[in-house]
Formats: C-alpha cells, sequence, structure tokens
C-alpha cells in the first residue's frame, strides 16, 4: 500500500509546478523531491503528465496528441476484451466528432466521390525505417541497399461514424465504402504497419489510392457575411 500524498497528490503538485514554473516534469519532480523525497507518482499518473507536457501543460481535447491518447487506452480495452461494444464506440466517435475542427481538406472516396472524413481525422506518423521493419518480408533475406525515401501510401485516421457499423463486435476488418461498398482499407485495434514501415496502434488503414483530396478554397465575402467554401 502506497502512503498518502506519494503518488496521487504528487501528480497534481508536479502538474502545477510544470504549469506555473514552466518547467518539464523531469525538472518539476526535481523541485518537488528535493521538498519532499517521498514523491513517487505512479506509471498512469506519469504517463498522463508527459502527455499534459506534450500539450503544453494545457488540457486540449481538440489536440491530436491527446485524441490518439484516448484512442490507444480504447484499444487497449477492446484488445482485452477481443471485441467492440456499440455504446464504447459511440461515445468515442462523439467525442473525436466534438473535439474535431473544420480543417481546409476532405477526402472523397474515388468511385462514388462520396465526402469520408476531414484532415483533422487524420493522423499524423513519424516514417519508420521502411523495408528494413519488414523483417519477415523475402527481401530481407538477400543484400539490398536501403532507401532513403519511404513513402506513406496509406492515410491513418480516427475511426468516423460511417465505420460504427463495421467496427462493433470484433477487432479488425475491412473498410468498405458505405455508400459503394467499394474497398477502402482496413482496421485493426492491435495496430498496423504502414507501406514506411511504421507501426500504428489503433490503426484505421485508407488507401491514398481509393480516395481523392479535396481542397477548400474560401472566398473573401462582403463585410457582416459569413465564409463561404468556393
Amino acid at each position: 500500500m502506497s502512503l498518502s500524498g506519494v503518488s496521487r497528490s504528487s501528480a497534481v503538485v508536479l502538474a502545477y509546478l510544470m504549469k506555473t514554473n514552466q518547467v518539464s516534469l523531469d525538472e518539476a519532480l526535481v523541485l518537488l523531491r528535493t521538498a519532499y523525497p517521498k514523491a513517487n507518482p505512479n506509471d498512469g499518473f506519469v504517463e498522463q503528465l508527459q502527455l499534459y507536457q506534450a500539450m503544453g501543460c494545457t488540457v486540449d481535447k481538440t489536440n491530436p496528441v491527446y485524441k490518439q491518447y484516448r484512442l490507444q487506452l480504447l484499444a487497449s480495452q477492446i484488445q482485452r476484451k477481443q471485441y467492440a461494444s456499440k455504446d464504447l464506440l459511440s461515445f468515442l466517435i462523439e467525442e473525436l466528432q466534438y473535439t474535431s475542427s473544420s480543417g481546409n481538406k476532405s477526402y472523397k472516396c474515388r468511385k462514388c466521390r462520396l465526402s469520408l472524413f476531414d484532415v483533422t481525422s487524420v493522423i499524423a506518423h513519424e516514417p519508420g525505417s521502411g523495408q528494413t521493419s519488414f523483417k519477415w518480408h523475402k527481401q530481407d533475406l538477400y543484400e539490398v541497399e536501403p532507401i532513403n525515401n519511404y513513402q506513406c501510401t496509406s492515410l491513418f485516421v480516427e475511426p468516423v461514424r460511417w465505420m460504427l457499423p463495421l467496427l462493433e463486435g470484433t477487432v479488425d476488418g475491412k473498410l468498405p465504402c458505405p455508400k459503394c461498398n467499394g474497398r477502402l482499407g482496413s482496421f485493426n485495434w492491435a495496430g498496423m504497419q504502414c507501406s514506411c514501415g511504421k507501426w500504428v496502434t489503433p490503426a484505421f488503414q485508407i488507401h491514398k489510392n481509393r480516395v481523392d483530396e479535396i481542397l477548400h478554397n474560401y472566398v473573401r465575402p462582403a463585410a457582416g457575411s459569413k465564409l463561404e467554401p468556393s
């Protein structure tokens, strides 16, 4: 049993120090332990403080870092249960859509032109190391010169409303267009590997050659009117 103030209270004080003194988590921990050597926040609190630091010591539910953190928590729950319940998915999608802002770019099904998702739903990732990440691949048996520029052939997105019936009761599957049924990609709550070699968890993968990127240009309106897309 942990002593009172060792973990939870320490985490609260650390967040306060990070915010008011504009210091990193490590620096705040040094300051706290100087005054209270027993301070020892548990791993869960440390992870949340790292998230807090990554968001600039603010609580911003629209921040991509926060939304990815929420998705990973949900992915862990679903993997343990081996299925995704409708209630859990509905709550997540409502939260994600509520915290999403309008972007200047959207994506449509290349076959039927249905709008599928906004650019704010796209989850960016650092490129992986390409072919060297695919250890099981037959080409790894041969000496191949490394390629410096690895192109991602897919987009990874947050789950959006039209995906809900496809996600319920399972942990992986295909992602067909809800209008024309053309295959767009696939999903796996345990994660998938991008063509660049990066592992993304959870993964809602849309192939770039199955969608079109639409840029929205805004025309400056007369004074007092609203902006309208051209």
